[in-house]
């Protein structure tokens, strides 16, 4: 198993949209960590030639993540918000797409990497046997014991436990308004609700930021954390300068769907408070919105702009993302030893 290889037990998340790059994925495996590459929002051709970059940048193990397709969502149910933001905001085609899930399992068969995860849902147990087959770990985000359930029985190797705290989307298999009366559960919680009810390996996320977080997920009983808001000050981060200039302040974090049709976390601002009662109808949201951003972050405009980031990204400092996975290591085993000499 690719955990038991790591020379540190440092997972970079997959932040697709922009801050994934070949880049920050080797120098993290570079370091000792597993870098993973996210496929989110890229057409096939573009992943296959950002997995064959990543190889050329280094000869350690790395994976990719994917996009699960969800069921596309009836355009009366978001067609009012929409119609009210087009006053004052140029907005995009709605769609929905399954973000070439097929096509790029296809990809993963022919060209295999040593982990593919998989956000938004769960692979099959045929999709998994295929992965598998060519010698791929097969890992799954998680937000429930539920959800933990169907991957185990879909042949999962590796679980990632993404608690409340993280930043970008929720990795909720579903994604309904109904289901916002229910809390999302903490990191802490839910790596022991899941070590009580899954035999998997665990990997936990979710606000993560400093080597005594780390040392806290590995005492809660998780083997690895994967770690996305830290890495954005990294030079290696594709991290557009509005959002990278937003992080490392106080300012607090908050769910949304006012910018994708689907719970996110990120730095409060206007947009987000002026649109609480976005509906859910994720990507069409998503794709409709994609213009105003693009022109907020052209302009410079935070307000308008999605800044997704977990709720500690005030301690994410600008660092190499080498110096940085070495940093946490270190940090991680003095706060481990200080626990365990008291």
């Amino acid at each position: 198993m690719i955990l038991d290889e790591l020379q540190t037990p440092i997972v970079l998340a997959p932040m697709a949209g922009g801050p994934s790059t070949p880049e920050l994925t080797a120098a993290v495996s570079e370091a000792g960590g597993l870098g993973l590459l996210a496929a989110g929002y890229l057409g096939t051709a573009e992943t296959a030639a950002r997995i064959e970059q990543t190889r050329a940048l280094t000869g350690k193990p790395f994976g990719v993540n994917l996009f699960a397709a969800g069921a596309p969502t009836p355009p009366a149910e978001f067609a009012g918000y929409l119609d009210a933001l087009a006053t004052g905001h140029e907005l995009g085609a709605p769609k929905y797409d399954g973000d070439a899930w097929d096509a790029k399992i296809d990809l993963l068969v022919a060209a295999p990497v040593p982990v593919v995860t998989c956000t938004f849902g769960c692979f099959t147990a045929d999709e998994a046997a295929r992965l598998h087959a060519v010698g791929s770990e097969v890992w799954v985000t998680v937000t429930s014991v539920a959800e933990a359930t169907v991957a185990a029985e879909a042949g999962a190797d590796v679980l990632v436990a993404q608690g409340a705290e993280a930043g970008g989307h929720r990795a909720t298999f579903t994604d309904r308004v109904a289901d916002d009366v229910v809390d999302p559960i903490g990191l802490l919680s839910l790596l022991q609700l899941l070590s009580a009810a899954v035999d998997l390996p665990l990997v936990a996320t979710g606000g993560i930021t400093t080597g005594a977080g780390l040392a806290g997920v590995l005492a809660a009983g998780a083997r690895a954390a994967q770690l996305g808001t830290v890495f954005l000050r990294c030079p290696e981060a594709g991290t557009n300068p509005v959002h990278k200039g937003a992080l490392g302040s106080p300012a607090p974090t908050m769910l949304t769907r006012a910018f994708t049709g689907r719970r996110a976390r990120g730095i409060r601002n206007r947009f987000m408070l002026e649109h609480t009662d976005a509906p859910a109808a994720y990507p069409e949201i998503h794709y409709a919105t994609a213009p105003l951003r693009a022109a907020a972050r052209a302009a410079g405009d935070a307000e308008e702009v999605n800044l997704w980031a977990g709720q500690t990204h005030s301690l994410a400092p600008e660092l190499p993302a080498g110096e940085l996975v070495t940093r946490l290591t270190t940090e991680a085993k003095t706060a481990l030893h200080k626990a365990l000499s008291r």
